[in-house]
């Protein structure tokens, strides 16, 4: 399997996941790194990130092989501080388009990386490469009424809050296509 192109931004490369870079995460931090290219901080992996999460992309990878673009992304730091790449997040597609052209995404930052502007960066693109493909006629993502970074990150990145999300408790925000 190819992988997609790794997404650039200002600050950020956004890894997409292989099999083998989430097979390499269960082995641990040190193993995670070597498949990256990036260095692993203390604290990893982000909240709401868990290894759960990491078999169940990696289950995910594995019976949509031709789909990757739509997955799952490592956000690495590359702003010059640093030697290297620095891991400091993840996110990315919970899917490709639906047929009513619906892209949902998601995202977790580390706590020691957060209030820099790093998620609304990688929104910002995950935003910008949804509609780039035609099929996508708008953006979601879901979050919890309590964690208002997250919501700030989507109002700031041109969301609204359109109400209950997909399970109970949750919220849903919507960006519709431009024009």
């Amino acid at each position: 399997m190819n992988a997609p192109p790794i997404i650039r931004t200002e600050r950020l490369e956004l890894i997409p996941a292989t099999p083998e870079m989430l097979r390499a995460e269960l082995r641990g931090a040190a193993a995670l790194a070597g498949q990256v290219g990036a260095y692993v901080p203390a604290g990893w992996p982000p909240d709401l990130y868990d290894e759960a999460a990491t078999r169940w992309m990696l289950d995910w990878l594995s019976t949509h092989p031709g789909h990757a673009e739509w997955s799952f992304y490592y956000f690495a730091l590359t702003d010059g501080a640093a030697a290297q790449p620095v891991l400091v997040g993840v996110g990315g597609y919970k899917g490709g388009p639906a047929e009513d052209g619906t892209v949902e995404i998601g995202y977790s930052v580390l706590a020691d990386y957060r209030r820099r502007g790093i998620a609304s960066e990688a929104v910002r693109a995950f935003i910008s490469r949804a509609f780039a493909d035609p099929r996508v006629t708008r953006v979601i993502a879901e979050t919890l009424p309590h964690l208002e970074p997250s919501i700030g990150v989507l109002t700031k990145c041109g969301f609204s809050f359109t109400g209950d999300g997909s399970e109970p408790g949750v919220i849903r925000y919507t960006l519709n296509r431009p024009g």
